[in-house]
């Protein structure tokens, strides 16, 4: 099979947005790679009869015949002179291959592990592919509570991923023109631009609180407790404010720590956030587990808010959950924003293996946007390898928790 011709993933921004992967009848009707439809439009699959259901075997061949087109699409702008960063096109010249020769997904397999302290320091600009200069940038940071925090450049992916995540969203929870309360992380981090642009595409406003994570993990590492616990306050203080100031807010982004003692503070004022207008929530954080979801939607918001629980990261965008099913016993079932990320459960031994469906292993993550490519990163984190969905006809992965080797050293903060 011939290499992919060169494409322009720079005109996927701007154009009107499409909904799901509407399941083509053939490859061959799939969008050119790098054309508008194309990044906007293969996300999850709207129209499935069954969403928590297996995926039928149909979907999910196509879902794998598109990523391996877009993975052509990508390796061909990443490694090209005339597109590609200054970053990839001298890795190219180490590796005993050519990039630019892979065909299918499982080809980013001769890539060795991403190594996360390349994205450490400067010049940040190393990162930008040549296809994307003169484009305004943003610089989004993750980490940096001891050292120097890991970095990427970004034109639009945060736009984009949140886009196409607003789609997932239940509109008689998170109602079109309804403020949102940004109850998370400000600062270098891109989450709270893409929460506000979340609010925006959906014709509401963004109300955000000041919250620097790092303090809080420097102050809990320093075995002060009672100034990390403090700072909460401070911050539970702000977002009571917004709350309680007349405005139109319905739905909220929070951590499950934060959103505990936001319901608890509610509850403190004899009243609830369901009583305050809130209808949808959505979260995220390693501490969202089935345990917690149940006591949080029983108990905090009494069955009366929507409450869906998301994994990313600066590197990833947003990882969906599965809809709950009641057999599931409130099992969460994460699935990547595929084809623009990649998440597989892979060995402990060997990262080029997955491990069987129902098996543990390390989360294993990929990157594949005209903006940043990330062939095979080693998250901290570990869970089990689930099967396709209905809605999203691809690997997920369940029970997602720090990676056992490093889960002791781990402090968690705001998440």
């Amino acid at each position: 099979m011939s290499a992919a011709p060169s494409v322009d993933p720079t005109t996927a921004a701007g154009p009107a947005h499409q909904v799901g992967i509407g399941v083509p009848d053939a490859v061959t009707e799939l969008p050119s790679p790098g054309s508008p439809e194309w990044v906007h439009r293969f996300y999850f699959d709207p129209n499935s009869s069954d969403p928590a259901g297996p995926a039928p075997a149909e979907s999910v061949e196509k879902c794998r015949a598109m990523l391996d087109a877009h993975v052509r699409a990508m390796v061909q702008w990443h490694f090209s002179p005339e597109t590609g960063s200054p970053f990839w096109l001298e890795k190219a010249k180490t590796y005993d291959f050519d990039p630019r020769s892979i065909t299918d997904f499982d080809g980013l397999k001769q890539f060795p592990i991403f190594e996360d302290d390349w994205l450490r320091g400067g010049p940040v600009r190393r990162w930008l592919p040549k296809g994307l200069e003169g484009k305004p940038l943003y610089v989004f940071e993750t980490g940096g509570t001891t050292g120097t925090p890991k970095s990427r450049l970004v034109a639009e992916d945060h736009w984009i991923d949140y886009e196409l995540f607003s789609d997932t969203l239940p509109e008689d929870k998170f109602p079109m023109g309804s403020d949102w309360l940004m109850l998370g992380p400000s600062g270098p981090r891109r989450l709270r631009l893409a929460v506000e642009h979340l609010a925006q595409y959906r014709g509401g406003l963004a109300f955000c609180v000041d919250l620097d994570p790092r303090f809080v993990v420097k102050s809990l590492k320093a075995g002060k407790a009672d100034v990390a616990k403090d700072y909460q306050k401070h911050v539970i203080d702000q977002a009571w404010i917004v709350l309680t100031s007349g405005h139109n807010v319905k739905c909220l982004f929070t951590t499950p720590k934060l959103l505990e003692s936001l319901a608890m503070r509610a509850l403190d004022e004899g009243t609830s956030l369901a009583e305050m207008g809130v209808t949808g929530i959505f979260g995220g954080g390693t501490e969202f587990t089935p345990q917690w979801y149940k006591f949080a939607t029983e108990e905090l918001l009494e069955g009366n808010v929507y409450l869906t629980p998301t994994y990313g990261n600066t590197l990833m965008g947003l990882a969906c959950g599965k809809p709950f099913a009641a057999e599931d016993n409130y099992k969460i079932t994460y699935y990547a924003p595929q084809p623009r990320a990649v998440t597989e459960v892979v060995n402990f031994d060997d990262h080029t293996q997955a491990v069987d469906y129902g098996e543990t292993g390390r989360v294993k993550l990929y990157t594949l946007t005209p903006e940043l490519f990330i062939p095979g990163f080693l998250e901290r984190d570990e869970g089990e390898r689930e099967q396709p969905c209905g809605k999203y006809p691809w690997d997920g992965v369940s029970g997602v928790r720090p990676y056992h080797v490093f889960a002791k050293k781990t402090t968690v903060g705001v998440y």
